[in-house]
């Protein structure tokens, strides 16, 4: 049909499919999570209207395939019905991705569900120079891989380590991943090389003795791609422990892509471009 706007159908979700006037429609996710009356209502629509069948993305997607350009209004009425958001293609914020983070996963050492929540409430469906991905992982594990994304953000525990309750046990060496931590059982000494950390807190998690304590907080990495080019996300910034600060530093970047790429430039793209340390100065800046 020659009337048929694809380009606002796509940037409300409905991809267009090899199949004349078929399309694939992407529904809002955030963080992962979908209630169970949301994915009876997903159930329902894709056998009225697709062919019975959703396709999870490798982004934590739902999207329902075999949608008719006749039905496009009545999907969208019925999906609404059921509290059911519809997602955004196209060069603007995407779905905020999450793992379960420290509510659910042992190794967690943020929080991400709420997280994800406020970064969507913030963000969602703005309009950029290109897609710009948003992803939190929980922990050093890295089960979301924070640095594929424009931005990513990591959970970290930054160890600090109590002589007096120490045993000297040595499971805090037998556990850390980067031999940055060397007991020394015979002279009763431990050694903790804090450059060579990676604030993944299994010290501080396996400690028998409470004797590492930690503080909780987050990595944050910039201009991450994993797609026709594969560029890994620079760590700009130290771990940051204020949820706000985390805010104040995705303004500065989101502010930093808008006045500086190019347009279906992606961030990753834009730093190789101009270089990092203009981002660098605008970030340190943003979270003093």
């Amino acid at each position: 049909m020659a009337d048929v706007d694809y380009a606002t159908l796509k940037k409300g979700g409905f991809m267009r499919q090899v199949q004349k006037d078929q399309f694939s429609l992407r529904l809002k996710v955030i963080g992962g999570q979908v209630t169970a009356e949301h994915l009876r209502k997903i159930g329902e629509v894709a056998k009225k209207y697709g062919k019975g069948y959703i396709h999870l993305t490798s982004r934590q997607g739902v999207e329902i395939p075999f949608i008719s350009l006749k039905d496009i209004e009545d999907v969208k009425k019925e999906l609404a019905s059921g509290g059911v958001s519809i997602g955004v293609c196209g060069p603007r914020v995407r779905t905020v991705t999450a793992c379960q983070g420290s509510a659910i996963c042992p190794s967690g050492a943020i929080e991400t569900t709420t997280l994800a929540e406020e970064l969507d409430a913030r963000y969602f469906g703005r309009e950029l120079p290109h897609k710009f991905k948003i992803g939190i992982t929980g922990c050093r594990n890295n089960c979301l891989k924070a640095e594929e994304n424009d931005l990513g953000i990591k959970g970290g525990i930054a160890p600090e380590w109590n002589k007096q309750e120490c045993t000297g046990c040595g499971v805090c060496e037998a556990v850390c991943p980067v031999n940055a931590i060397k007991v020394d059982k015979d002279a009763s000494a431990l050694t903790f090389t804090a450059a060579g950390c990676v604030y993944c807190g299994k010290c501080v998690k396996s400690c028998p003795a409470n004797a590492w304590q930690g503080k909780n907080g987050y990595f944050l990495s910039f201009g991450g791609m994993f797609g026709n080019e594969i560029k890994e996300g620079l760590h700009l910034l130290p771990l940051l422990f204020d949820k706000e600060q985390v805010f104040k530093a995705v303004d500065a970047t989101v502010t930093f892509y808008q006045n500086n790429a190019k347009g279906g430039e992606r961030l990753g793209r834009t730093l190789i471009r101009l270089g990092a340390e203009g981002l660098k100065k605008d970030v340190e800046e943003a979270v003093k």
